[in-house]
Formats: C-alpha cells, structure tokens, sequence
C-alpha cells in the first residue's frame, strides 16, 4: 500500500468503520499470500472480510510470535523480498529479545502520515524547528518524528551525541517551537536548564511532545513538563512492530487511537473477553497501511480504559477515535502485587510527581521472609520523606518505606526511564 490518500479525515463512527473495513481489505489483499507468516496463520479462513467485526475469527498475534518465527533475514511476517526494503529498527528488548523490523519505503511513508495526525494537534506551522532531544540508534525512538517534521514542512534539529548542557544551548540557538523527549527527558532538561541559570520556560518552546513512557498522560507528570517549558503538553503512543498508533490532546491528559490508520480491540484484563467502555483492558491493534511488515491483532501488552465519544460529543465536533482516559495505564507484565495490592508504575509515578520538591526517584520491591514490600528512594529537596509516605499509604493502601538519597545520585534517563526495581524473583532462587 502506498502513501495515505489525502482528504478530510472521517467525522463519524460510521464513516470511520466502513474506510477501516476498505482498507484492511486492500491491506490483505496485498500482504497475502506473499506473506508467509500470515498465510499460514489465517489459512482456511476469508481472505475478504464483510465487516471489522470478522477479525475476531482470525487468532492473534503475539511479540513472541515474530520473535521466535524471526530468521537471519531479521522479520517473521516480512512480505517481500528483502531488496525491497530500506530502514532498519529494533525493539529495546526491555520486555524480552529484541525484535528487528524492516520498512519500505512506502511503509516509512506510511508512518510520516500516522505522525501527522500528531503534528496537527501540536499545530506545526511550515518553518516551525522541531528539536529532537534523542540518540539516534537501532530503536525507532524519534526517527520517525524527526523524518515527519519536514514531510509536514518543519525544520528537523537532531541533537544526538550531545550532552544535557549542549543540547540547551543548541535549543537556545536554534529557537524551535517543538519539542520531541521522553517525559523524564524533557524534566532533566529543564532541570539541567535550572541549574545553569537558564528559564526554560522563557524558551521558545510552545509544544512539548513526549512519548516512550506513559508521563504526558499521568497529570501530575504532565502538569510538571508544562509549569518547567511554559508550553502545552501532547502525549504520543507508538511501537517499533506497531508504527504511531496514539495521539494525545493539549487539553488533558489520554490518548487517542489514530483510527484512520489503526484498528484497536480490547480485551478485559484478567477475562480475556471483550471489555466494555471503562473496564481495564489489554490493547490490541491492526495496522491498516503497513504492507511490508504487517501486524493483525496484536497484543500490545498495553493496559488501558476505552472510552467511545458521546453521539453528543460528535455532534459538537468531536473526532470519533475511541479514547483512551489517562492513556497507557501501564503493561499486563508491569504490575506489581505486593501483598494483594496490585500497582501499576504510573500510580506511583502520578504520587511521587505531586511533590515538586521531589527531583527524581527509584522504587525496589523486594521480599522480607514472607512478605513483600516496596521501598522508595527520593531526590527531595525538602527532606522529609515522611510527607511522601503518607501520601502513598493514603493513595494506594500500603505502607511504603521512603528514604532521602543525595541529589544526583540517583539515575537520570533519556530514553524510557527505568525507575521500578523487582527483585523478588532473584531473592526466591
């Protein structure tokens, strides 16, 4: 499949359903039976479906599944000869193996359309600097961002290979209006930025894009990276396997589903069954314009709350993307049980981040004879731990231990940050 054709986006459910039926249909009738791995999976069954509803008779698939099945050639569902495609990535491997996936070219054209969605909400204006605060290596981080800002008219500032301090001088040179980071990154710039005397929030940054944790979605994440850079915030969901499948509102925090291109299920987490607006769910998704390395029903292992608009809510101008409330909840793999409490890494992050004294911090499950227990280790400026103990026993009904740690010594990340610490396994062996 080539590059989106252009035209009004859908306005209605209706109208969104029947164009995401047209083009999984031509998605599957391009991929198979050039697609070894999906022509095996779904033999027997129509390669023409009647409605989306039919999807739910084809089996899903898995990371594990195009881990395994991955060769030399480096894709298990790769649908053409290998000549004919041209950019290479990988998974972090940060939830197992990584995954290497290739893109044609007209697949790469594919994601700088998925990635304008999100710079229309960010209201990228022809000129418009797009700083990329990001390495560039194998992982797709912000290479597709950095690729889409000038397909959409930008300019395109990489700041690879630069420390903190350099890329706010570039910022500072360059007077972008955008900005893309992880949401810890984009807090370690500001910080840097306030310890070397400089007001990040006088910047000429208007936009702060962030995406590789769930931070632009967890309020008081967000409400930090807007007070620090004086700008709106706009949350970003993707996936090497899976392209720029979720965009964010400058309004709030959530996500949505960029359905033109991605059609989402969900399934109850813990039942397996189809969730209901509001329940708990898994994310699954199917890409509709990715031919080279299609992925159907794919368990993302993201858990979040569905919400579909209002027929109000449409008829005042609403898009009619499902919406994802307080977007990427956290991982099915991610959950921490400690004694019968489950907890999710963004609740801790949405406590700890309330505190604006509280710099950085990391968070260690561990198991005492019989029992588990979580510890928590603080940058605070204040030094009281206390107060932050007692939020979180009030919060999330467990006690927690908090200690006050130097400042500075605790990590700081650029890319996805890694501030949940499980050692109970090792200390069962």
């Amino acid at each position: 499949m080539g590059s989106p054709a252009s035209g009004s986006p859908p306005t209605d459910r209706q109208q969104l359903d029947r164009l995401k039926l047209t083009r999984l249909n031509q998605l599957l009738a391009e991929v198979l039976p050039a697609n070894r791995f999906y022509t095996e999976r779904f033999a027997g069954s129509s390669q023409v479906l009647s409605s989306l509803d039919d999807l739910t008779g084809l089996p899903f698939t898995t990371k594990a599944d195009l881990v395994d099945g991955s060769g030399l050639d480096g894709m298990a569902n790769r649908t053409w000869p290998a000549d004919r495609y041209v950019r290479f990535h990988q998974t972090s491997g940060s939830h197992g193996r990584p995954l290497p996936v290739w893109d044609t070219a007209a697949d790469w054209r594919w994601w700088m359309d998925c990635w304008r969605c999100i710079y229309d909400r960010a209201d990228l204006r022809p000129g418009d600097g797009v700083f990329v605060a990001a390495s560039f290596g194998p992982y797709i981080g912000f290479w597709s961002g950095f690729d889409a800002a000038i397909a959409a008219g930008g300019r395109a500032i990489p700041s690879g290979g630069l420390s903190t301090a350099a890329r706010l001088e570039l910022l500072r040179a360059t007077r972008p209006a955008i900005l893309l980071a992880t949401p810890s990154y984009a807090l370690r710039l500001a910080e840097v930025a306030a310890e070397t005397g400089i007001d990040a929030a006088r910047s000429s940054i208007r936009f702060v894009i962030v995406a590789g944790e769930p931070g632009g979605s967890i309020p008081t994440v967000r409400q930090r990276i807007a007070s620090a850079w004086g700008a709106d915030v706009l949350d970003h969901a993707g996936a090497t396997e899976i392209g720029a499948w979720g965009v964010g509102d400058r309004t709030g925090p959530g996500l949505e589903v960029i359905e033109d291109w991605f059609h989402p299920e969900f399934l109850g987490f813990g039942t397996g069954a189809a969730a209901a607006d509001g329940e708990l769910a898994e994310l699954v998704l199917t890409t509709l314009g990715r031919a080279g390395c299609p992925v159907i029903r794919y368990r993302t292992g993201d858990l979040v709350r569905p919400r579909h608009p209002t027929a109000d809510e449409l008829a005042a101008g609403a898009s009619p993307w499902v919406q994802l409330e307080g977007g990427v909840l956290g991982r099915v793999d991610d959950m921490l049980v400690i004694r019968g409490v489950n907890i999710f890494p963004a609740a801790i992050d949405n406590i700890v981040r309330g505190f604006p004294e509280v710099v950085e911090y990391r968070l260690t499950a561990s198991r005492q004879g019989s029992l588990d227990s979580l510890a928590l280790a603080i940058e605070d400026h204040r030094n009281d731990p206390a107060r932050v103990a007692r939020e979180l026993q009030v919060r999330l009904g467990l006690r927690v231990e908090v200690e006050v740690v130097p400042l500075g010594s605790l990590p700081r990340f650029e890319g996805k940050g890694r501030r949940v610490i499980d050692q109970r396994d090792a200390q069962r062996q």
